[in-house]
C-alpha cells in the first residue's frame, strides 16, 4: 500500500491510509538461536506432558539448566500455537453473538469416496524454526488428495491445497476444524452448497 517512490511523503501516505509510521518502518526480528532451542525443547515437553502450562514447563526447563522465565515461556508457547490441555469451566457455552452451525456429519454414514473430506493444519519442527503443513484427506479411502507446506501461518497455502483437491474431484462435505478458521475449538463440517462459507473460503488463519 505504501509507495516509497511516490512524491507524497511516507508520513502523509500513512496518514491517508490511517496506519502508523512505525508499522511502515517496522522490520520483524528473526527468532534467535537460543529461542529456537528453547522452543524445540518446549515442543518435546509438550508432547510428553500436554497438561503442562508455562509455569510447569519453566520448572522442567530449569531442571535441565535452561534459565527462562514463565512469561517468556508463555510467549514462545503462543508463538508456537500450543497451550496446556486441561478441563476448563463452561466450555460448552457459546460466545455471545456467534452463530452455532449445524454439525453436518451427525448421524451420517461415510460409505463412498468423495463423500467427506477432512482438512487440518499442523507444524513441523525443523533444524531452524518451523514449517506448517496442511493436508486434505478423503475420509473413506484415507487418501491424501493434496497438501501444502508454508513457513508462515497465512491462509493462502491452505486455499491452494483445497483448490487443488477440488480440481481432482468434487466433495459433498469438508470437515474443517474451526480453530484453523477462526481460532475457536469446535469443528464445523462445510458443504459446497453452504451459502455462509463457499468452498474457496475454507482456509486456516493465523
Amino acid at each position: 500500500m505504501i509507495d516509497r517512490t511516490h512524491d507524497l511523503p511516507i508520513s502523509r501516505q500513512a496518514k491517508v491510509l490511517n496506519i502508523s509510521r512505525g508499522a511502515v518502518y517496522y522490520k520483524p526480528r528473526p527468532v534467535s538461536p537460543e529461542d529456537l532451542r528453547v522452543m524445540r525443547r518446549i515442543d518435546e515437553l509438550h508432547l510428553e506432558r500436554p497438561f503442562a502450562g508455562a509455569r510447569m514447563l519453566r520448572d522442567f526447563l530449569g531442571r535441565e539448566g535452561i534459565a527462562v522465565g514463565r512469561r517468556h515461556v508463555a510467549t514462545l508457547m503462543k508463538r508456537m500455537g500450543i497451550e496446556a490441555i486441561y478441563r476448563r469451566r463452561n466450555t460448552s457455552k457459546p460466545e455471545p453473538g456467534h452463530k452455532i452451525y449445524p454439525y453436518l456429519l451427525r448421524g451420517v454414514t461415510v460409505e463412498r469416496p468423495n463423500q467427506v473430506w477432512a482438512t487440518d493444519i499442523t507444524y513441523i519442527p525443523m533444524a531452524r524454526g518451523f514449517v506448517y503443513l496442511v493436508a486434505v484427506v478423503d475420509w473413506f479411502t484415507r487418501r491424501v488428495l493434496s497438501h501444502r507446506v508454508s513457513i508462515t501461518m497465512e491462509a493462502g497455502f491452505c486455499v491452494e491445497a483445497l483448490e487443488e483437491a477440488i480440481g481432482i474431484s468434487i466433495f459433498s462435505i469438508v470437515n474443517a476444524p474451526i480453530r484453523a478458521l477462526t481460532g475457536r475449538r469446535r469443528t464445523r463440517p462445510t458443504s459446497p452448497r453452504d451459502p455462509l462459507r463457499p468452498p474457496h473460503e475454507i482456509s486456516a488463519a493465523a
